[in-house]
């Protein structure tokens, strides 16, 4: 029987460059080389496609190591040393498209979990792992998502949605809108990033303009929410049309909230796995997290984020990831893990879902 060949594609252009990379580095390892052939793609930060040895040089690079003890600015100097040295400086587009049978997607972020590389395999028929278009674009604005949850019954915090140019052309009439609806502490956040990129807890007004530059300096369209006083929930879901859910896992921040340098830098937060939930809150957040994923349409897979809120146990949808991290601290994996299905098994179950949507 003839290997598959799996297009591990990674990197790209979004603010989560780096964490893909360190996504990337933790599937490889565990797909499995008997039955595919493995043909990492990695995507600068300019947007030019690398494949060949500069794709495989910068997957066997120890991303997570250098991130933690040198910072972003020495892993951006050592990935542009190796993309330097790709002489060709042309990716073969047409053997991409002849020899690759299946795409596993691990682009965090802007230009790949918002859709445009899905439509863009879609076009030239080759399947891949995770959400189709229309799903992973719904997904990846945090506002959209909101319309889509509560039309199918789902909770979710109090929020108002600001364009970046109203902002630059308004800002104080902005912020004073905010502090006339909103009470404080309150969260400021870009539409259309993850990894908590570019995310501040606001506590008064002049924190609020420094948050909204921040945030509309990285999107086009910022989310102003509610602080919700709750745990930090999360559920992994798996499948296509008969998705499984996940035990849930909860999130307990190192910081006042779950921040990027929390995650991946100073990673003290404490994960906990299943999270100590009462039988029918645990239930409730797993219905609540397949709702969510087959009212966007999702397919493959995704991490679904909840409050559940102190006193009242309510269940309050936070956001949805259709391409959630896969590092060795990540979620996803973890709770599929808990769940039953072992990192290496979730990888192969991941293309099989992919080959199934042909």
């Amino acid at each position: 029987m003839s290997k598959q060949t799996v297009a591990l594609i990674f990197g790209g252009k979004s603010a989560e460059h780096e964490i893909s990379i360190i996504s990337a580095r933790a599937i490889a390892a565990q797909i499995d080389r008997s039955r595919y052939e493995l043909s990492p793609l990695y995507i600068d930060r300019d947007g030019s496609w690398h494949g060949g040895a500069c794709a495989k040089s910068v997957l066997a690079l120890d991303v997570a190591t250098l991130l933690r003890n040198a910072g972003l600015s020495a892993v951006s100097e050592r990935l542009g040393e190796l993309t330097d040295l790709d002489e060709a400086k042309r990716f073969d587009f047409s053997a991409f498209l002849e020899n690759t049978d299946v795409a596993f997607i691990a682009l965090h972020g802007s230009f790949g979990e918002d859709g445009k590389i899905q439509g863009c395999l879609d076009t030239f028929g080759i399947p891949y792992t995770g959400c189709g278009l229309t799903a992973s674009a719904l997904a990846m604005d945090k506002a959209l998502t909101k319309l889509c949850a509560v039309d199918a019954g789902v909770a979710v915090a109090e929020y108002l949605t600001v364009k970046s140019s109203d902002y630059a052309a308004h800002p104080l009439g902005i912020v004073v809108e905010i502090t006339k609806r909103f009470g404080w502490p309150l969260f400021v956040k870009p539409a259309n990033l993850g990894s908590s990129v570019g995310i501040s807890k606001v506590r008064n007004a002049e924190e609020l303009a420094k948050a909204l530059e921040t945030a509309c300096s990285l999107d086009s369209k910022v989310l102003v929410e509610a602080s919700i006083s709750g745990r930090e929930i999360e559920v992994a879901v798996l499948g296509n049309g008969d998705p499984m859910a996940s035990v849930p896992g909860e999130i307990i921040p190192g910081s006042d909230f779950y921040s990027y340098e929390d995650k991946y830098i100073r990673n003290e937060a404490k994960l906990v796995i299943p999270a100590d939930l009462p039988d029918g809150v645990a239930d409730e957040v797993r219905k609540a997290a397949l709702t969510v994923f087959k009212a966007l349409g999702c397919e493959g897979m995704s991490r679904v984020d909840f409050f559940v809120e102190h006193g009242t146990n309510r269940v309050i949808l936070n956001e949805i990831n259709t391409i959630p991290g896969f590092t060795d601290i990540s979620m996803y994996p973890m709770m599929m893990a808990a769940s039953g299905v072992g990192f290496a098994e979730l990888v192969e179950k991941l293309l099989l879902l992919a080959l199934e949507k042909l």
